[in-house]
């Protein structure tokens, strides 16, 4: 009895000192259900954050706690496909408008002085004036002119006098005459006169924002040169290129990468290439009443066009994707406690806030969705 007791004894210990074969955690599969957790080659201290020999992170729970780090399990769903276009900010033709000089000249301030970029102004106020300058010889024939018009007129006027002395003994006919062509010359002389001092007032199209403001005091400008823009902050246009000529009849929605809150509607799509590509036109709204739009004139947006066709895979919030050393889009996969593996994948953008990975997640996956650049920072 005392042999058979001893027997067991050895027995219970040699199962408890034996090595037991190595499971993986449910979120350490690949999308092939192929192992991604093999044990490391070495191991750092594990109350410090370390980057592993096989790539891999070491982050004890606190310090998972004061990054914020959280995951999910991973979903296969259905949802909208979707591209991304280069896409820049232009003016809404019909808010906005340039303000140009016909004759060019020296440039006078306005009644308010000069404006500046980002000042308000209303339809119809003076920006600024333009000095009409002839060249000399053409500015001394119209002072000849002056000259001889005031001579004629001050004939004219004392004709006029002359004849309304004799009225009764002249013509009625004779007087009139003589006081139309004294009107003439006298509206003659005015007109040279201010040809001469002659300036141009340079008026705001539109109501809104001045955009752009190239005037200064005593500037000489030539004629069609843009002095300033004036555009309507709430509505400008977004232009997307494109070398597919089907896809404005396949597009359900749109939406700028890494810009919320601005709501994109498509206005139309051209039928003629412009270096080779087709541009589609949105129209920018903010989403909540009285909020500015945060975009520029020029700037430019990546627009993420959602298709009315249909994709699978794994819908996460944008930040989940970061880049490696490779620059390769990862994610990082939670494969225990305080490991987490980065895992290469591929994903289309569906808006400005979420992405669908595609390849290279399983059903199992447990995603780090919120601090993943900050694991790529550890090493």
């Amino acid at each position: 009895m005392r042999r058979l007791l001893t027997c067991g004894i050895a027995l219970l210990a040699l199962c408890v000192l034996s090595p037991l074969p190595a499971l993986a955690s449910p979120g350490a599969h690949g999308p092939n259900g192929e192992h991604l957790d093999g044990a490391p080659a070495a191991t750092a201290n594990a109350s410090t954050l370390a980057r592993l020999p096989d790539g891999s992170v070491q982050a004890p729970v606190p310090a998972q706690r004061r990054m914020s780090i959280r995951t999910r399990f991973a979903t296969l769903t259905e949802a909208a496909a979707s591209i991304e276009l280069p896409g820049r900010v232009v003016m809404d033709p019909n808010a906005s408008g340039r303000v140009q000089t016909v004759q060019g000249g020296r440039i006078e301030a306005g009644p308010n002085g000069l404006p500046v970029p980002g000042q308000t102004v209303r339809r119809g106020d003076v920006l600024a004036y333009v000095r009409f300058r002839a060249d000399p010889f053409a500015q001394a024939n119209q002072q000849s002119q002056l000259s001889e018009l005031r001579a004629n007129r001050a004939l004219a006027a004392q004709r006029v006098q002359r004849l309304e002395g004799l009225e009764g003994s002249v013509p009625r006919k004779e007087i009139e005459a003589a006081r139309s062509e004294l009107e003439s010359l006298a509206a003659r002389e005015r007109g040279i006169a201010s040809s001469l001092q002659a300036r141009e007032p340079l008026v705001a199209p539109v109501s809104g924002v001045i955009a752009r403001a190239d005037a200064l005091a005593g500037q000489v400008v030539e004629p069609r040169d843009v002095l300033f823009e004036v555009i309507a902050p709430g509505r400008v246009l977004v232009e997307a290129s494109t070398a597919d000529a089907a896809l404005a009849a396949d597009i359900d929605a749109a939406s700028l990468q890494g810009t919320p809150g601005v709501r994109l509607q498509l206005l139309g799509a051209a039928r003629s290439l412009r270096d080779g590509l087709l541009p589609l036109t949105f129209s920018a709204r903010a989403e909540t009443a009285n909020r500015v739009l945060p975009l520029a004139v020029g700037q430019p947006v990546g627009v993420i066009v959602t298709l009315k066709s249909r994709v699978k895979g794994y819908v996460l919030p944008a930040q989940a994707v970061v880049r490696n050393p490779a620059n390769e889009p990862i994610v990082w996969i939670k494969s225990g406690a305080e490991r987490y593996i980065p895992q290469p994948v591929q994903y289309r953008p569906l808006d400005s806030s979420t992405v669908v990975v595609t390849q290279g997640l399983g059903d199992d996956n447990r995603v780090v969705v919120q601090g993943a650049p900050l694991l790529s920072q550890i090493r």
